[in-house]
This record gives structure tokens, C-alpha cells and sequence, in this order.
């Protein structure tokens, strides 16, 4: 299963096409563009969100806790990669999307006193934060000269931070993926909403997701 995401983030981070498409006419930079791998990338967080929502029904208590949060994240990704040259999100999309991942970074960071695993649904919906913000400047920075695609946009310290924070957290999880699914499969069989080693991969894979549309900002 995991190199099957590492796939999709080497396609996703290898052609341009995600970073920079087409320049709107208004001057607009968009982190999003027409090639082939925006869609799998759009795919890959859209049924990550799926399964999300179907982590709700688990048995396991902290499963159904982390699920909503996470299929949030999962179809917020999605929609933040569909391709610029199909739909390009209105003015008024960014401070929503900034709202809406702000209160779900801050009911993250609440949870965390029970788990620190929370603590890392907080950065991500602070990543998506991060770069709603991003995509709502995007105008003005391309008003004022600076170029758009890879390192054309936000402020490269907290890009280069949260870079380094996601590429560590696929690295780690993938490692601890592997275990966790031999040892489930030897196990007795349990609901696809209770399967630790699949939600360790929906994690894995938003993972992937967010530092794919962070090396293109």
C-alpha cells in the first residue's frame, strides 16, 4: 500500500502543472493547474475523506473522535487540489476555508489534553490555514512582481517548517505502517471502520497530500 502513496507524491510534486497552470488574466496565482496529477491528488484526499466518514460508525472510541476532523481535512484537501482550469474557488472561498480550518485547528488543540495525537490534526488544519491565507494574497503578490509556482508564494520560513514537520511525519508513518498491518492480518478480522493499519494509511495519505501542495506554494 505505501508505495503506492509514494507514488502519488513523486507524480504530484514531479510535473509543474499542480504548482502554477495557467495565470488568470486578473493576475491571480493558483496553486492549483489542469495536468493529470491534481486529479490524483484530488482522488487520493477525496477517499481518504470517504473512509473517514465511515471511521464514524467504529466501535473504538478514539477512532470515531479523530474521524470527523480528519474527513474534514480529507475533503478540504480535495477540493483546495481540483485543477485551476476547472474551477477557480471565489474571493470569498479562502477567508472561509481560513475560518473553518482556524476552528478546527483550535478543537484540536483542546483535544489535545487527552491525546497528543490531536496535536497533529492541529498543524494540519493550521497548514490549510496557512495556505488559505496564502491563496488569498496570491493576487496582490503577483500584483507585486513575484513570480508563482514553487517558492512564488507565502513566507518561506513557515513553508520550509511545516515542509520539514510533513516529509518527517510520512517518513515515520510509513515505517509504522507496515507492523501495524502484518500484525492486523494475522489477527482476527475486524470492520474496515476499525482496521488501525487502514486509518494509519488515511493519515499517511493526507500527509502525502499536504506536502504536495506545500512544495507547490
Amino acid at each position: 500500500m505505501l508505495p503506492v502513496y509514494i507514488h502519488a507524491l513523486a507524480c504530484a510534486t514531479g510535473d509543474p502543472g499542480i504548482a502554477s497552470g495557467d495565470r488568470p488574466s486578473s493576475g491571480e496565482v493558483r496553486v492549483t493547474g489542469p495536468a493529470s496529477p491534481g486529479w490524483l491528488l484530488v482522488a487520493l484526499c477525496a477517499a481518504t475523506g470517504v473512509y473517514c466518514l465511515s471511521r464514524l460508525r467504529s466501535s473504538v472510541e478514539e477512532q470515531r473522535r479523530a474521524a470527523g476532523g480528519e474527513a474534514l481535512m480529507g475533503f478540504g484537501m480535495a477540493v483546495m487540489a481540483v485543477p485551476g482550469a476547472v474551477f477557480t474557488p471565489p474571493p470569498w472561498a479562502w477567508p472561509v476555508y481560513a475560518a473553518v480550518f482556524g476552528g478546527a485547528a483550535l478543537r484540536a488543540l483542546w483535544s489535545a489534553r487527552t491525546g497528543h495525537r490531536h496535536l497533529h490534526h492541529a498543524l494540519g488544519a493550521a497548514a490549510m490555514v496557512y495556505m488559505a491565507v496564502v491563496m488569498a494574497d496570491s493576487p496582490a503578490t503577483a500584483t507585486a512582481g513575484h513570480g508563482h509556482g514553487h517558492g512564488g508564494a507565502g513566507v518561506p520560513l513557515v513553508t520550509g517548517v511545516l515542509l520539514l514537520y510533513f516529509a518527517g511525519y510520512v517518513l515515520v508513518s510509513g515505517v509504522r505502517l507496515l507492523p501495524v498491518a502484518v500484525i492486523a492480518g494475522g489477527g482476527t478480522p475486524a470492520g474496515w471502520s476499525d482496521r488501525p493499519e487502514l486509518a494509519r494509511a488515511c493519515r499517511l495519505s493526507m500527509g502525502i497530500g499536504m506536502l504536495a501542495m506545500l512544495l507547490t506554494l
